[in-house]
């Protein structure tokens, strides 16, 4: 099969997007299929061949292991020569419709958001994973919770606020600690703090001023953090998650060795079980497909807390899907076929 990883674009994730690509590239390769990794911001810019020879380009690694740093997005935007609104660089779109299939190797906004999956709906262009609906949904932390609230999962307390520097000094003195403040539309744990006093809570608040002062105030929870993998809406073995120092942040998810990662989790059948049905149950609740990852806090008495949901989970040297599909013995390269065939049952569905 023709099939173009498409990876990179404008996101806060895009390094780690560039490693899950060049992963995906090269074990798609492996099973002898025509693959061609493209940064959807640069695009073709600096190819001046046939189109059809771009399918058989050598693929750099540079970008396997994920710099430890989220980009700077202004400094991406001056690297590109054409200066364009157009999110899509040049050629992407006309590599895309000669694909076979688009793999997304997206993470966070600019990707896993939908508004990729709508364009390539509207173009008639076979994708991998949720559609633009779930996506949307799944990728709006706030909205997600609102969704599951009254279904059998639960779910820390939580409010969403759109605020200014202005509104800081009201929204420390009413927001109970400890507590989490997240973007309301970001991944990777980009962003994210965990806040004990007051002080800290202020200080994540004057942060999240950077992701557009848009975040979840979430309750904290104290307990195991567990992910669940969903591969055509059947949970994987859990992992758990034991950050060497802190909790499980940027750093702490792509440095080798900054995280120990058990899988399967050591945890009795029955939370197992649990955990692996609020998974399933809020997979299905978002009409989602193809695959995702759900993430928890499991306290000591065994209750699943449900955190949020990814539709495109990360496909890195240290990402957690792949050790969930190794477990029930589906290696990477066998995952990554496996999510091609479901996600052209999806779109042909």
């Amino acid at each position: 099969m023709k099939i173009v990883v498409l990876a990179g674009g404008l996101s806060p994730e895009r390094n780690v997007s560039l490693s899950s690509g060049t992963m995906i590239t090269h074990a798609l390769r492996s099973l002898g299929h025509q693959a061609a990794l493209v940064d959807m911001y640069f695009g073709l810019e600096d190819y001046d061949g046939p189109l059809e020879a771009f399918f058989d380009r050598d693929v750099t690694d540079r970008w396997k292991q994920v710099d430890p740093k989220a980009p700077d997005l202004e400094a991406v935007k001056r690297q590109r020569k054409w200066k364009s609104p157009n999110q899509f660089g040049q050629g992407v779109l006309e590599l895309c419709q000669m694909a076979d299939i688009v793999f997304l190797a997206f993470h966070g906004t600019c990707g896993e958001d939908g508004r990729v999956q709508a364009a390539f709906d509207l173009m008639g262009i076979p994708y991998t994973g949720a559609g633009y609906l779930g996506s949307a949904i799944a990728m709006d932390k706030d909205f997600t919770k609102r969704l599951i609230a009254g279904l059998d999962v639960d779910t820390p307390k939580w409010r969403r606020a759109e605020y200014t520097m202005k509104d800081i000094d009201s929204l420390t003195s009413t927001t109970p600690v400890p507590c989490v403040v997240k973007p309301v539309a970001s991944g990777s744990s980009i962003g994210v703090s965990i806040a004990h006093t007051k002080k800290e809570l202020y200080a994540a608040l004057v942060k999240g001023l950077e992701f557009g002062g848009q975040c979840v105030l979430e309750q904290y929870v104290k307990g195991r953090e567990i992910q669940v993998g969903i591969l055509a809406g059947k949970a994987l073995p859990s992992i758990e998650i034991i950050p060497s120092d802190g909790f499980y942040d940027y750093e702490n998810k792509y440095q080798p060795g900054a995280a120990k990662e058990v899988c399967p989790a050591e945890i009795p059948p029955e939370w197992e079980k649990a955990v692996g049905k609020a998974a399933e149950t809020v997979y299905e609740a978002l009409g989602l497909t193809v695959y995702s990852r759900a993430d928890f806090i499991v306290t000591e008495d065994g209750t699943p807390w449900f955190l949020e949901i990814n539709t495109l989970p990360g496909m890195t040297p240290t990402s957690l899907v792949p050790q969930e599909a190794a477990a029930i013995g589906l290696d990477y390269a066998g995952l990554c076929q496996r999510i091609i065939d479901e996600s052209l049952k999806a779109r042909n569905g």
